[in-house]
């Protein structure tokens, strides 16, 4: 790697290097040439990744700007910032440390398979039975890299039970997807051993659990590196906390100022009462409102749709129900031209109480499904991310940050507030607290990893000062551990999307119809280079800092 070939060499060279590395993930985004194997899951396998991603970052900070077009700057740009974010995580390995980097590579390539079908089904068949082969081999790296003096017993716990649901997925849920009845023998057949080597890892795991003495808090040092370096924002971790305090505080008098006399978090309480009687009412509920945000989306003309998009509205994965207690969204394969998402609406597990049942509906009430609805579909996650799958920059179809993605699915929310979307007061106030809970996130996630906050003085803080329920907020806060610097993402990159909109349209630039489809089809970027995609030129700021 000493030579510096163009810029378009060095993209296909650093995307075909990153597939290769992680087919797994590749053949989600639908490439064919990578959907037979999960990859190399060693610690060599990894350690490799670790060198040869800073051999890369070197290539590409090499990049002169001279010659370069805005969009070839960007596009340098950005895989600098993921590749100094990969940097900064060598210190911070989750293949040392978290169960779930075996158990997701697993289950999501599986799972999308049949949810995207990409080939004839005998052919499907063949590329998971191909895979399936590779589960006990790539367990077998599981329990040898993990780390007990690294992994936390929390995260490892989290993770049995993403483990024991392996089992009934893949040997009711994966054949059940086959209609060829000598195809679907032959899975079910192949997915035995499979299921073994879950059953004999969540057992592992248990044990592990017991050994486990490290500590989850990534620490505030790294923390502000990757705001800085991968985000590209222009402050640190205790910046950002005092920024959510700050939020926190403006949203929570203006929800009590529309409920006066009543304290706003005594009327969210009361309306949980009011939700979907079963989860298929649920996800009725959800569906009618779904179509509800498009035809709004289009009367209004605030966006153009990709041609041929589709938005799902199914029960989510059986592997994800243990770890996911909220709403969530898988994206079209953008490397196809397929434009159909799945919003997936948060089923139970199957052993859930009766009251934890009723607990997940009541985070899941009618006066907060419009709010959700639009943040999953439109104009929110489906919608940005099936228009940009119909672009035609590779490397921003592949690359995302939260601090855009789930960003803009906020933005959104406020968006079609502004145009009498929430019609109703009681939708209208699901709406500023589904705001101020993402102001919540950025306090707790910031002061739980930098120390000051316990696990459960967290859970206590989002069932009080957010209005989720025990069970749910237990969920999401072993998320927050499990992933540090995702939970502020939401409104940290709201904020900053509504101050470049705000700068866009005082200059002139377009209508805010081209400015959503300029900022949304330009991928999910870090916010500075958002930033500069949508004004046209390069950011004010020096060393990739930006306003949030």
């Amino acid at each position: 790697m000493n030579d510096h070939p163009a810029l378009p060499g060095l993209v296909d060279g650093v995307l075909a290097w990153h597939f290769d590395r992680f087919p797994g993930q590749a053949a989600i985004l639908g490439s064919l040439a990578h959907d037979r194997t999960f990859g190399d899951f060693s610690a060599a396998g990894f350690t490799a990744h670790e060198r040869e991603a800073g051999e890369w970052l070197a290539r590409f900070e090499a990049v002169p700007d001279d010659g370069l077009s805005l969009d070839e700057a960007v596009d340098r740009d950005l895989l600098v910032s993921v590749l100094r974010g990969l940097r900064a995580k060598a210190s911070w390995p989750a293949w040392r440390r978290d169960p779930s980097t075996y158990l997701s590579s697993v289950l999501f390539p599986l799972f999308t398979a049949f949810l995207h079908r990409p080939r004839p089904e005998p052919e499907l068949v063949d590329t998971v039975l191909a895979r399936l082969a590779e589960v006990p081999s790539v367990f077998a790296a599981c329990r040898a890299n993990l780390d007990p003096e690294l992994a936390s017993p929390l995260i490892v716990r989290r993770a049995i039970g993403q483990a024991r649901s392996g089992r009934s997925f893949l040997t009711r849920s994966l054949p059940a997807q086959v209609a060829d009845p000598d195809l679907r023998a032959r899975l079910a057949a192949a997915a035995e051993p499979a299921a073994v080597a879950f059953d004999e890892l969540a057992a592992f795991l248990d044990g592990f659990a017991e050994r486990a003495h490290g500590d989850w808090r990534m620490g505030e040092e790294l923390y502000s590196t990757l705001l800085v370096e991968q985000e590209l924002l222009g402050y640190d971790a205790a910046e950002l906390h005092t920024r959510g305090i700050a939020a926190y505080d403006a949203l929570e008098a203006e929800m009590n100022e529309l409920t006066a006399p009543h304290h706003w978090h005594d009327v969210v309480l009361a309306l949980q009462q009011d939700h979907p009687p079963t989860v298929e009412d649920m996800r009725a509920e959800y569906e009618a409102e779904t179509r509800r945000a498009r035809a709004f989306l289009a009367e209004h003309e605030l966006v153009t749709f990709a041609e041929g998009e589709e938005c799902l509205v199914v029960p989510s994965p059986e592997f994800q129900r243990p770890i996911a207690a909220v709403a969530s969204y898988l994206s079209p394969p953008p490397l196809t031209g397929g434009r159909t998402g799945h919003f997936f609406v948060p089923y139970p597990p199957d052993d859930f109480t009766p009251e934890q049942v009723v607990q997940r509906l009541r985070t899941n009430t009618r006066s907060q499904l419009p709010t959700i609805a639009v943040h999953e579909t439109y104009p929110g996650h489906h919608w940005h991310l099936s228009w940009l799958a119909a672009q035609d920059r590779p490397v921003r179809k592949v690359l995302r940050t939260p601090y855009f993605s789930e960003g803009w699915a906020l933005y959104a929310e406020s968006l079609l507030r502004e145009h009498g979307y929430f019609t109703e007061p009681a939708h209208e106030l699901a709406h500023l607290e589904a705001r101020l809970f993402r102001a919540a996130r950025m306090i707790v996630d910031t002061a739980l990893h930098c120390g000051d906050k316990t696990p459960e003085e967290a859970e206590e803080f989002m069932t009080t000062k957010a209005s989720l329920t025990p069970g749910t907020a237990k969920g999401e806060v072993s998320r927050y551990c499990a992933m540090p610097t995702q939970a502020p993402s939401y409104l940290t990159g709201a904020l900053e999307i509504e101050n470049i909109r705000a700068d866009y349209l005082a200059a002139g630039r377009g209508t805010l119809r081209e400015f959503h489809d300029t900022i949304a089809g330009s991928g999910a970027l870090p916010l500075g280079l958002a930033r500069r995609v949508a004004l046209g030129g390069t950011d004010e700021h020096e060393n990739g800092e930006v306003n949030a």
